[in-house]
C-alpha cells in the first residue's frame, strides 16, 4: 500500500510522493520559548517522531528541521516581569524543552536551528520579498516592513479563507499598514525594548518577524521546496499562511504537503499557556510513567483532539503495562531462540500507518498480537510465541516504546522489580495456604487486596500467575 497522508492545503488524503526519491524532508514548526512546555506543545513532537520512525522503516533517509524561536514579543514581556535578560530567558525555557523530548524519548531533529541565529537570512528573504513587489517599508519611520497581502491573489489559500473576511494581523502596530491584515516582516527597535534584542538592518535596528523566521529557516537547512511542513492545527492561520505567502512570493515551491495535529484541551478549552491550565511535561512524568504518557499522545491519530483527563492516563499506564506483562513472560519462554525481536511488522499494522498515520488502527493490531501471545503462552506453543513478541517489540519500536530502549532507563523501575515480584509471591502464597486449609474467605481477601493495587491474579495450572491490569485475553 502506497503511504497517504492528509495534506491540509487540499483538504484530502493524497498519496505521498518524495521530491526526492528515498528521502524525506520535514520542517516542523517548534516552540517560541516563552515558558515551559506543556503536553499541548509536545503533542506535535510526539506525533512527527512516530511519523520520522515509520517513513525510516519503510526506506526513506529523513531530515527533520525543528527550530526554536528564541525572540519574540511575549518573550521580551515575559523575561522583563523576571527581571532577567531576554536571552537567559529564553535559553531557560529552551533547556526545559529538551529535557521534555528526553523524557518522552524523542529523538532529537537532525538539526534545531535557532531564529537569532538566523538574521542574514532573514534579511536576505524580506529584501527579495520587497524587489517582487509584495512588501514595503512603513511610511511612518517606525522601521517596520509589512507583506502586502493584496498584491498576493493566492492569499488564503492554506485555510481557505478569503481575504476581506480575515480579521486585521495582530503581530504590529497597525499605523504603518496599508491593509489591517498585512503582517509584519521586520519589526523596527522600540525605545522600551533592550537594544540587544535588534539588529542592524537595512531599515534601521530592529528584529524579524515570527512568521518570516521559519519561511528563511526552511529555506537555509531544506532548499526552496521540501516535502512536508507541519505544526499544531492553531498554527495553520495565521502563522502557515503567511510562511506559505511570503516564500510563495519569491518564487519558492515550499511545502509539498502541509501536516497539522489536533490540540489537546482540558475541560473543553485548548491547553495553552495564556489560559494558564496547562500540563507541564516535568509534572506530569512525576504523577505518571513516561511511557504511558508518550503512549497517551502517540494513540490518538494525530488529527484528533485529545481532551486530556488523569483516568485517561491512568487507563493508559494499565494498557502498557499490560503489553510489557506479556513481552516480559514471552522472553523468558522465548529468550533461548535467538533474536526474537527481529520479528517482521504484521501487514495490517502496516496498512494503518499507510493510512495517513493510522495509529489507532496500529495499536489495534499490536494489542491483538499480544493477545495472541498470550493463548500461545497458555497453550504452550513456543514457537508463537517468539513469533509474536518479534512482532510486538517491532510495533513498539515504532512508536518508541520498547521497554528496553536505553532512552528510558533513567524513568524504569526495572530495579523495583524483584521486590515487588517478591511481594506479591508471598501474598500469593499465604493465599495458596488459605485454600490448601479451605479458609476461602482469608483466600478471597488476599485476591481482592491485590485487585485493590491493579494487579489480575489468574490461576494456572502452573500455579497463580500475577499481572498488572485485566488480562488481554480477549
Amino acid at each position: 500500500m502506497t503511504l497517504t497522508l492528509y495534506d491540509s492545503a487540499k483538504a484530502a488524503k493524497r498519496p505521498f510522493v518524495p521530491l526526492i526519491a528515498g528521502e524525506v524532508s520535514i520542517y516542523s514548526c517548534g516552540l517560541t520559548v516563552q515558558s515551559a512546555p506543556h503536553l499541548g506543545h509536545i503533542r506535535k513532537e510526539v506525533a512527527f517522531d512516530v511519523l520520522r520512525r515509520w517513513l525510516t522503516a519503510s526506506g526513506y533517509k529523513v531530515t527533520l528541521i525543528t527550530n526554536v524561536t528564541d525572540i519574540d514579543d511575549k518573550i521580551l514581556a515575559k523575561s522583563a516581569e523576571r527581571g532577567v535578560e531576554w536571552w537567559a530567558h529564553a535559553y531557560a525555557f529552551e533547556r526545559e524543552l529538551h529535557a521534555a523530548y528526553a523524557a518522552l524519548g524523542l529523538e532529537p531533529p537532525t538539526y534545531e536551528p535557532r531564529a537569532t541565529g538566523h538574521i542574514p537570512e532573514q534579511i536576505e528573504l524580506i529584501e527579495q520579498i520587497i524587489a517582487a513587489g509584495h512588501a514595503y517599508v512603513a511610511p511612518d519611520g517606525s522601521g517596520d516592513v509589512y507583506f502586502d497581502v493584496r498584491t498576493w491573489p493566492d492569499y488564503g489559500e492554506l485555510s481557505g479563507q478569503k481575504l476581506d473576511e480575515m480579521e486585521a494581523a495582530t503581530d504590529a502596530d497597525p499605523r504603518g499598514k496599508r491593509d489591517p491584515r498585512d503582517f509584519a516582516l521586520w519589526k523596527g527597535h522600540k525605545p522600551t525594548e533592550p537594544l540587544t534584542a535588534s539588529w542592524p538592518s537595512p531599515w534601521g535596528r530592529g528584529r524579524p518577524g515570527w512568521h518570516l523566521e521559519c519561511s528563511a529557516m526552511a529555506r537555509k537547512y531544506l532548499g526552496e521546496s521540501f516535502d512536508i511542513h507541519g505544526g499544531g492545527m492553531d498554527l495553520k492561520f495565521p502563522h502557515h499562511e503567511n510562511e506559505l505567502a511570503q516564500s510563495r512570493s519569491v518564487g519558492q515551491g515550499f511545502a509539498q504537503f502541509w501536516l497539522h495535529n489536533g490540540l489537546v484541551s482540558m475541560a473543553g478549552e485548548k491547553m495553552s499557556k495564556s489560559l494558564g491550565n496547562g500540563a507541564l511535561v516535568s509534572e506530569v512524568t512525576k504523577r505518571w510513567p513516561a511511557r504511558a504518557v508518550r503512549l497517551y499522545l502517540a494513540g490518538p491519530h494525530y488529527r484528533s483532539v485529545i481532551e486530556y483527563s488523569e483516568s485517561a492516563l491512568a487507563e493508559t499506564v494499565t494498557a502498557l503495562a499490560r503489553v510489557d506483562s506479556f513481552v516480559d513472560r514471552a522472553k523468558q519462554v522465548a529468550g533461548d531462540q535467538g533474536d526474537v525481536s527481529a520479528g517482521s511488522l504484521p501487514e495490517r499494522f502496516i496498512t494503518a500507518l499507510d493510512d495517513d498515520l493510522g495509529t489507532p488502527a496500529a495499536l489495534a493490531v499490536l494489542y491483538d498480537c499480544v493477545r495472541e501471545g498470550n493463548r500461545a503462552l497458555e497453550a504452550g506453543d513456543t514457537a508463537a510465541v517468539a513469533t509474536a513478541l518479534g512482532e510486538v517489540e517491532a510495533m513498539l519500536d515504532i512508536f518508541g516504546l520498547r521497554s528496553d530502549d536505553p532512552v528510558w532507563a533513567a524513568t524504569s523501575t526495572s530495579d523495583l522489580e524483584p521486590v515487588v515480584d517478591g511481594l506479591v509471591v508471598a501474598l500469593l502464597e499465604q493465599r495458596e495456604a488459605a485454600r490448601a486449609r479451605k479458609d476461602y474467605a482469608a483466600a478471597d481477601a488476599v485476591r481482592d487486596q491485590l485487585a485493590g493495587l491493579g494487579l489480575t491474579i489468574e490461576d494456572t495450572p502452573q500455579g497463580p500467575r500475577w499481572s498488572l491490569g485485566a488480562p488481554l485475553l480477549g
